[in-house]
């Protein structure tokens, strides 16, 4: 076990200077494919963080988008409007940007951690669909009061955000979260997760209180879905609440389900696929030979998530790497065939 604890540090050691060298050689890489880059590393923590309650406690949120953007404005809001004093007092210098950006992006991570254990601890009692749809309604009121509040310019969305996210900050910070939820899985609290996720009344009977290790998992992943959404505004230098409707968070539950529910390479194998053939067919759409209907479908993305919904739940449920050994956990979840 010493041997397995060692080779996660020394892969999550590798991937942040990894990480580093590939940022200091960025400013050869096409601004596009620079930004598609830094999408992927972004989304691999959002599916990762969701996987943690989906995958590994059984439970099933719609509502991932909504700490996202929590997340994103909280960071973005401090770091335009109220840093300046910091960055002053610090020399404004490149150490005083990184001291402003880490701050920011934890800030934002806690406002969602605090939204996330505010729907938590009253709705995780529940099971199921009746999860599902609470999630689902919070995600959306989130993006309801942003739209209604003017410190952040409301519907017309909030500009001038600093740009401070680089492929450094993206892929460490990828690496950072698939390091802690795996470990956080081969531990022997998290361990109570897989309990709860196998069989909650049996989990139960053993002493397990499931409600809390439903709680704690719930407002883990909330923590680095706020992290994301910092990364992403620091990234674009404008965010809208239309980037964070329930369109957004079917596209992450569509990456935990097609890499397989409790297997983190997997997960994070299919954000990167996601993201890459979702910029794909912005391309595809443009093609004029096509025919207008698969133009159409293209363009679509929310039509494309749905036909591998479908593809995946009558081909392989279990997901496109379920049944392999998982990073942490054992074996991906597999979804329950009707009989």
């Amino acid at each position: 076990m010493n041997a397995y604890l060692r080779s996660k540090k020394l892969w999550l050691l590798a991937a942040v200077v990894l990480s580093a060298v590939l940022s200091r050689f960025s400013g050869s890489i096409n601004g596009y494919y620079l930004q598609v880059l830094i999408f992927i590393a972004i989304n691999i923590i959002l599916a990762v963080s969701l996987n943690l309650i989906n995958g590994y406690t059984g439970q099933f949120s719609l509502g991932h988008a909504g700490f996202m953007a929590i997340g994103a404005y909280v960071s973005a809001y401090l770091s335009k409007d109220k840093s300046a004093g910091v960055l002053h007092a610090l020399g404004g210098g490149e150490f005083a940007i990184v001291v402003v950006f880490v701050g920011v992006l934890i800030a934002g991570g806690l406002a969602a951690a605090l939204a996330g254990l505010l729907v938590g601890v009253p709705s995780l009692r529940l099971r199921g669909d009746y999860l599902a749809i609470v999630t689902l309604g919070f995600g959306e009121i989130i993006r309801v009061v942003i739209q209604n509040t003017d410190a952040v310019n409301g519907a017309s969305g909030y500009s001038g955000v600093p740009s401070y996210t680089t492929l450094f900050w993206a892929y460490a910070l990828a690496a950072l979260t698939i390091y802690i939820v795996v470990s956080l899985i081969d531990s022997t609290y998290g361990r109570g997760f897989l309990t709860v996720r196998d069989d909650e009344v049996a989990a139960e009977a053993m002493g397990i209180d499931t409600t809390r290790r439903k709680v704690v998992a719930f407002v883990t992943g909330s923590f680095f879905a706020g992290l994301a959404g910092g990364l992403f505004a620091h990234e674009t230098t404008y965010i809208n609440p239309a980037g964070f409707d329930f369109q957004k968070s079917i596209e992450i539950v569509v990456m935990v389900i097609l890499g397989g529910m409790g297997n983190t390479a997997g997960v994070a194998f299919a954000a990167v696929l996601l993201t890459t053939l979702g910029e794909y067919l912005r391309f595809v759409a443009k093609y004029e030979w096509l025919p207008d209907w698969l133009r159409r479908i293209a363009d679509n993305r929310t039509i494309i998530y749905a036909l591998v919904l479908i593809a995946l739940m009558l081909l392989r449920p279990q997901g496109l790497f379920g049944g392999i050994r998982a990073f942490g956990g054992g074996p991906a979840r597999q979804l329950p065939k009707k009989a």
